[in-house]
C-alpha cells in the first residue's frame, strides 16, 4: 500500500483524562441517533476511530446476532474499549488497530461502516471515505457525524471564548485537520462517489449547572494540560500564559447561571447502491 495512502494528520485532543472525559460520555443515544433506525440485529459494522469504545459497545448490543468491530489509529486506546466491552459482557465485538485511508479489509465486507468524529482529524476526508465505501456491502450504509466548531456557539459572549475558538481552529489546520467537518460532509461524500446521501444535524447543548460544569471543566483542563495545550505552544500558536487565559475564561463561563452551549453536528447516511 503506498505510503501516500496513509495517514498525515496529527490528532488534535490525544487522549489526556480531559478528552476522555467526553468520549466515554457518548453513547449511541446521544452521539449516533440518525443512524438506529437503520439497524438491524443481523448486521456486521465497522466503527471506525471508536476511541474508547462506548459508542461500539452500544452498536454491539444493537445487533445481537451480528457482530461489531471497533478501529482505532491509536493502540493504546483500544485496551480501554476492551474493557468496556468486557464489562458489558458482549462478546460481538472486537478492536483492531487500522489507518482509514487504507483499510485492512476486503471490499463488501460490512452492513454498516460507522464514523463519529473522526474526518475532522484525518489528512484526506475524501479518500477516508472512499475506503469507508469500498468496504461497505452492496445496500449498506455508511454512517458519519463530525462536529463544526464554527457553528459552535454559546451565551453569554467571551472574549476569552472567542480567543478558544480562534486558536482552536489555528492548532487544529495546522495539524492538517478541518474542525468545521460537519458542513463539509455531504460535500466531501459526493466527492467520494456517493450517489445516495441523506444529510442531516443535531445538537448536543451544556445548560444545566451540571453540564455546565462538565463541558467548561473538561475543555479548561484541556486546553493546559493535553496534547492539544503541547501542539497549541509547540506550533507557536499560543504561550502557556495564554492558554491559562483561555483556560481561565472557560471555568468563568461555566459558572455563569445564564451559561448555554450548544455544538451543532453535521451527519450523512450514504447509502451504497446494490
Amino acid at each position: 500500500m503506498p505510503e501516500a495512502a496513509r495517514e498525515t494528520a496529527v490528532y488534535t485532543h490525544g487522549h489526556h483524562e480531559s478528552v476522555l472525559r467526553s468520549h466515554t460520555w457518548r453513547t449511541a443515544a446521544n452521539s449516533a441517533a440518525y443512524l438506529l433506525g437503520s439497524l438491524r440485529p443481523h448486521m456486521k459494522i465497522l466503527d471506525i476511530g471508536c476511541g474508547p469504545g462506548t459508542i461500539t459497545a452500544d452498536l454491539a448490543a444493537l445487533v445481537p446476532d451480528g457482530h461489531v468491530t471497533g478501529v482505532d489509529h491509536a493502540p493504546g486506546i483500544l485496551e480501554q474499549a476492551r474493557a468496556a466491552a468486557a464489562e458489558r459482557g458482549l462478546a460481538n465485538v472486537d478492536f483492531a488497530v487500522a489507518d482509514v485511508h487504507a483499510l485492512a479489509y476486503p471490499d463488501d465486507t460490512f452492513c454498516v461502516v460507522h464514523a463519529h468524529q473522526l474526518l475532522q482529524h484525518v489528512g484526506d476526508p475524501v479518500q477516508a471515505l472512499r475506503e469507508m465505501l469500498r468496504v461497505t456491502r452492496p445496500g449498506g450504509y455508511v454512517a458519519v457525524r463530525d462536529s463544526d466548531y464554527a457553528a459552535m456557539t454559546w451565551y453569554p459572549a467571551s472574549p476569552g471564548m472567542d480567543d478558544w475558538l480562534d486558536l482552536y481552529h489555528r492548532v487544529a489546520r495546522a495539524g492538517g485537520g478541518e474542525p468545521d467537518a460537519g458542513r463539509r460532509l455531504k460535500s466531501w461524500a459526493l466527492a467520494a462517489g456517493f450517489t445516495d446521501v441523506t444529510a442531516t444535524s443535531a445538537t448536543w447543548t451544556f445548560s444545566t449547572p451540571e453540564e455546565r460544569a462538565w463541558w467548561s471543566g473538561l475543555w479548561a483542563d484541556r486546553t493546559v494540560a493535553s496534547a492539544y495545550a503541547e501542539r497549541a505552544t509547540g506550533g507557536g500558536h499560543a504561550t502557556a500564559e495564554h492558554l491559562r487565559a483561555v483556560s481561565h475564561a472557560w471555568r468563568e463561563w461555566g459558572q455563569r447561571e445564564d451559561g448555554w452551549f450548544s455544538v451543532l453536528h453535521g451527519e450523512i447516511l450514504c447509502r451504497k447502491a446494490a
